[in-house]
């Protein structure tokens, strides 16, 4: 491929993400693909060749969340009071969610589709989640019963409702508050 066509196509792709970004802010998750090409200035095939579906489109905008989202969930291993270091990730997941209208209901369709170009991303932050939680319930300040999927399921019932309610991370935190202390051991 000639330079001039990886040029064309590295700016195809950055524009096609900012428009997707700006396009899922405003529209959710279920924005119309061909208006983001449309705003991009390219076809819809193009979007197609860089995201061959809205799952490819949304990993690549929200890849480096998830990292984030798993690299805190590791470094909150390592702190004081597993419980508040639980509420801690929750809250960062819960609020990172209402990022984009829908965002709730993609990241958990995610979790149980292994065809979803989310699901890799999905399931290492599960599992790092998870982590936080087995450590929280170890120290005893958790119920033993709750699993991983509930906690973001929780988590994720959470963000939808914040999204409802005006998105806003104060009243996110206040719910997720709420919901750990009927998660609190005793």
């Amino acid at each position: 491929m000639p330079a001039e066509s990886r040029a064309d196509a590295r700016r195809n792709y950055a524009l096609l993400l900012d428009e997707a970004r700006s396009a899922f802010a405003e529209y959710g998750t279920e924005a119309s693909l061909r208006d983001v090409a449309r705003r991009a200035g390219v076809g819809i095939g193009t979007l197609y060749r860089h995201f061959p579906n809205r799952d490819a489109l949304l990993a690549a905008l929200l890849s480096s969340n998830f990292d984030e989202l798993r690299e805190q969930a590791e470094a909150l291993l390592a702190a004081d009071g597993a419980r508040e270091a639980l509420l801690t990730w929750l809250t960062r997941l819960a609020i990172g969610s209402t990022a984009y209208r829908g965002l709730p209901e993609s990241v958990m369709a995610a979790l149980h589709d292994e065809g979803s170009q989310l699901h890799t991303s999905c399931v290492a932050m599960h599992e790092a989640g998870g982590r936080l939680l087995s450590r929280a319930q170890e120290a005893g300040e958790v119920r033993d019963d709750v699993t991983a999927g509930e906690l973001l399921a929780l988590a994720a019932g959470v963000a939808w409702a914040g999204e409802r309610s005006g998105g806003s991370p104060d009243l996110i935190g206040r719910l997720l508050s709420y919901t750990m202390e009927g998660l609190t051991a005793g």
